[in-house]
Parts: structure tokens; C-alpha cells; sequence
């Protein structure tokens, strides 16, 4: 497995964590539907969150939170319809996005909530 991927698994479970210690059901991690993956499905308060986990350990890049492209955010928006009509849920869905910044002396994780439309 490669860093990049090792680093991504790791950063889920902290957005897992994290969105559990703030009172979040996770539905399910990594749910595909053909070319499309939303990273985590989570619930609370009768909202339905899909959450994009981006994951640094450099700000070299720019905004971690701008590295979700308009091809992702329309994978998402395919993804969750699918899950929404498969598993017949009944709950406003909200798209966020967890980034994680993590260096050897720095650890930093923001909840986006509403971080894009799909209208």
C-alpha cells in the first residue's frame, strides 16, 4: 500500500473519530457506486452527512478544502442519490468536507459544514 493511500486511511479514522466524538452515527465508510466514493455517511439530528476527507501534511498545495473538484463534487451528488433511493432514507442530506492537516508537531482537523450545494 502506498503512503498516500496509508495517510488516507488514517486520516478517515480520525474524521471517524472526530465526527463520532461530536455525537455522529456512521452509516458507512467508503460507500461506492460505479466510478464514485463518498469517503463517510454519517447521521445526526436528522440530517444525513456525506463527508469528503482531505488529508495534508503540507499547506504547499493550497486550501485543502479546494482540492474537491466540480468532477467530484458531481461523483458525490451521482453517489448519494444512488444511496438515497437504494436505502430509501428520508433525512436532508448536507455535503461537508473534514480536512486534516498533520505534521510530526501539528495536528488540526475543520468540519465544513454545507461545503458545497448540489443545486
Amino acid at each position: 500500500m502506498s503512503i498516500q493511500n496509508e495517510h488516507g486511511r488514517a486520516g478517515e479514522q480520525m474524521a471517524v473519530d472526530y465526527l463520532k466524538s461530536k455525537g455522529y452515527t456512521i452509516l458507512h465508510r467508503n460507500y461506492r457506486y460505479l466510478k464514485a466514493e463518498i469517503d463517510i455517511v454519517a447521521s445526526k439530528d436528522d440530517i444525513l452527512a456525506i463527508i469528503e476527507v482531505k488529508y495534508r501534511s503540507s499547506t504547499s498545495l493550497g486550501s485543502i478544502a479546494e482540492t474537491v473538484t466540480k468532477k467530484k463534487i458531481k461523483l458525490l451528488v451521482m453517489a448519494t442519490d444512488q444511496l438515497v433511493r437504494e436505502q430509501n432514507i428520508n433525512l436532508d442530506v448536507r455535503f461537508d468536507i473534514i480536512t486534516i492537516f498533520k505534521t510530526r508537531d501539528i495536528e488540526r482537523i475543520e468540519h465544513l459544514k454545507d461545503a458545497f450545494y448540489h443545486f
